[in-house]
């Protein structure tokens, strides 16, 4: 596949048509500060995309995008854990993400976990990974910022992730170098997961 264009659709905080169209969609899920929306920026080639900023958090509904005028759908999940909103919107956020994964009807051809390598798999990853388990979901994990470690360094978090992914593909990734991402944007677009 070849990313030719991407648009933004809409946000949504529960049921609406373009959840359930029937359009393939990629999701992507994270805490939230690892870098979701910038992965997904680069994965399309495009900067502007997805919303990212320096306060952790700005994703607060289901954004959808629309990919080669809806061949395909990238969905961007809001974040978890460290997200800096009061404990109901929290709640709200994290039922969100829960509704989607589990409730809304809709089987994603992946769902990409965007973690911070150096951080590894927190327990709210844990959570996610159990929870996409359950259900049944397609994922990977994005190893994200994987270029603020050494190479032994990546190699050692690399030997402690990859257990934790229960069985998931691991591709470590930076968005500041590109590197990694071509071998995410193959294994997401390209292949059977």
């Amino acid at each position: 596949m070849e990313i030719k264009s991407a648009t933004f659709i809409k946000g949504v905080r529960g049921t609406d048509d373009v959840v359930t169209d029937g359009i393939p969609q990629v999701a992507f899920v994270g805490r939230s500060n690892v870098g979701k929306s910038s992965v997904i920026n680069s994965l399309c080639n495009n900067g502007g995309l997805a919303k990212t900023g320096k306060k952790p958090g700005k994703t607060t509904e289901i954004n959808f995008f629309s990919i080669n005028k809806d061949e395909l759908y990238i969905v961007d999940l809001p974040g978890y854990g460290y997200a800096k909103v009061g404990p109901k919107e929290k709640e709200m956020l994290k039922k969100l993400i829960y509704w989607y994964v589990a409730d809304a009807g809709v089987k994603p051809r992946v769902i990409v976990v965007v973690i911070d390598t150096k951080v590894g798999i927190t327990r709210y990853d844990t959570e996610m990974i159990d929870l996409l388990k359950e259900c049944g979901q397609n994922y990977v994990i994005a190893a994200n910022k994987s270029d603020k470690l050494t190479q032994k360094g990546l190699a050692d978090q690399l030997k402690i992730i990859k257990p934790l992914a229960q069985g998931a593909p691991v591709i470590p990734c930076t968005t500041t170098k590109q590197n990694g991402t071509k071998q995410l944007f193959e294994k997401v677009f390209n292949e059977n997961v």
